[in-house]
């Protein structure tokens, strides 16, 4: 299967190649030309199987210059039990006949960058094979968050790899930042960003898109891509557990084969979401998708609207992986509902660069209407969401969980829709300790790691190990930049 970029259809590429590159050379994300069709034998094939073989088999469908052999050990080393903390990996913890949670924090960093980031340095290395390529990559990652950490975790020591991530500074919680600080390996490296996530996203952009700093790093012996979910390496791991999960609710007696379901997902930069899509359009019966935001509502304004508009004020929010004002995985969605107009995705993207908005044509208006619902969480419902899941479930979940559990309420009250519905649940409720204390009633006793106990005390719920783990480990990094110093962080650390 070939690759080409959103901005231009003529530049096609090999998976491989498409994997080490990340992001186009012309700053378009690069797609699949064609989404392979799914049926219902194919789902049935894999009712009964692990998810590793799913993984595999799913992933076989678009990397078509890898090997099943290939793609089956990839995913043994990925998903296996000293990375997972479940057999079941992308485990359902279905809460009544109609409501369940896909849980994707029981990897090594207690979120769901793990199911992507666990595999794509295993598909990269391979890439760098399949390619002849003989530079050293160094792998650039904006964070929110919780893909720093991840991406951290999974090319830490890979051979003929770097890593370097930026985070905004004050825009992570304690234990998000703790993670990252304390990372080990000698091919990483962490620097805080004076400002928010899109302004690290931008930077990385502005990087990878700058010839002058490729030419020059080049000369050094290396290349650039990207970890971020805008390298399909991450984008297809994650259409995986969609898949999983639906296999999942049918093995377990909670739908028949056929009948369809709704996913509800905390959305930043639209990659988690984007997965459940392209399931969707490879034939996962999907009725709705559901796209929960926190108080930077771009997203929903956009999908209830069709107008994209950035220029809004930016909250720091409990659910910070979320705190995103530029979609960049939007753009892949665009140019799937955009046809054969291959302009239509450049005109977007270099309005909202421009202008800081655009607005989308009323054929997409009318395919978003159909397969999307948007909506969003304050801080306080955030909170009593937490609260009132605990209490009534005795269910504890994260922030950014809680945004996608309130936002399916209010998209059922507001369209009486019954439809089976999955929401996902994206990081465990112990990397926002603080949050999720107050929430059910607790006062904090600390700040970050501090509060691993405290929450354990309190309600019973087992410490991710790893988790656990961070107490006392030593800081290993301090950097911080402006915006537009990091370029110079980039030379300095590939010198």
């Amino acid at each position: 299967m070939k690759y080409f970029s959103t901005r231009d259809r003529s530049l096609r590429y090999t998976s491989a190649e498409a994997v080490k590159m990340g992001l186009s050379r012309d700053g378009g994300l690069l797609t699949p030309c064609e989404i392979p069709k799914i049926d219902r034998a194919f789902l049935e094939s894999l009712v009964n199987e692990r998810y590793q073989v799913r993984a595999a088999r799913v992933m076989s469908l678009y990397l078509t210059d890898y090997t099943e052999e290939e793609l089956s050990a990839f995913a043994e080393n990925a998903y296996g039990p000293e990375k997972f903390d479940t057999p079941a990996v992308a485990p359902i913890h279905t809460l009544d006949e109609a409501t369940h949670c896909l849980e994707l924090w029981h990897g090594p960093t207690s979120a769901f960058k793990d199911m992507a980031l666990q595999m794509l340095p295993q598909l990269l290395s391979a890439a760098l094979r399949k390619t002849g390529e003989e530079k050293t990559v160094c792998i650039l990652v904006a964070t929110s968050g919780d893909t720093g950490k991840a991406a951290m975790e999974g090319f830490a020591d890979v051979p003929q790899t770097k890593i370097m991530v930026f985070y905004p500074k004050d825009g992570v919680s304690a234990v998000q930042e703790a993670q990252m600080v304390t990372q080990e390996g000698v091919n990483v490296g962490v620097c805080a960003v004076v400002g928010n996530f899109d302004d690290a996203q931008a930077g990385v952009k502005r990087i990878f898109s700058d010839e002058g700093i490729r030419t020059v790093l080049a000369e050094r012996g290396y290349v650039l891509s990207s970890a971020n979910s805008i390298n399909w390496g991450r984008i297809l791991p994650q259409v995986v557990y969609y898949i999983s999960a639906y296999c999942d609710l049918v093995r377990d007696g909670k739908v028949v084969m056929g009948e369809k379901v709704n996913f509800c997902v905390p959305t930043g930069n639209f990659g988690d979401i984007l997965a459940a899509y392209y399931a969707k359009r490879m034939g996962l019966p999907v009725h709705m998708l559901i796209c929960a935001s926190n108080r930077n509502d771009v997203l929903t304004d956009f999908l209830r609207t069709g107008v994209y508009d950035r220029k809004r004020p930016f909250h720091t929010t409990m659910s910070p992986s979320m705190d995103i004002l530029v979609s960049s995985n939007l753009e892949r969605l665009l140019f799937d509902l955009s046809g054969e107009d291959d302009e239509a995705v450049s005109g977007y993207m270099e309005a909202l660069a421009r202008e800081g908005r655009y607005e989308v044509s009323d054929a997409i208006k009318a395919a978003l209407t159909k397969q999307y619902w948007g909506g969003f969480c304050g801080e306080a419902d955030t909170s009593a969401t937490i609260a009132r899941y605990y209490r009534d479930y005795g269910y504890l979940i994260d922030t950014h969980t809680a945004v996608a559990a309130n936002v399916m309420e209010q998209y059922r009250r507001t369209t009486g829709d019954r439809t089976p519905t999955v929401f996902v649940s994206t990081a465990s409720p112990f990397k926002f300790c603080d949050h999720v204390l107050r929430a059910i009633g607790e006062d904090p006793a600390g700040d970050g790691v501090e509060l691993l106990d405290q929450l354990h005390e309190t309600t019973g719920v087992a410490i991710p190990r790893r988790l656990a783990a961070l107490k006392g480990k030593a800081r290993r990094f301090d950097l911080t930049c402006e915006k537009l110093g990091m370029d110079r962080v980039v030379l300095e650390f590939l010198k």
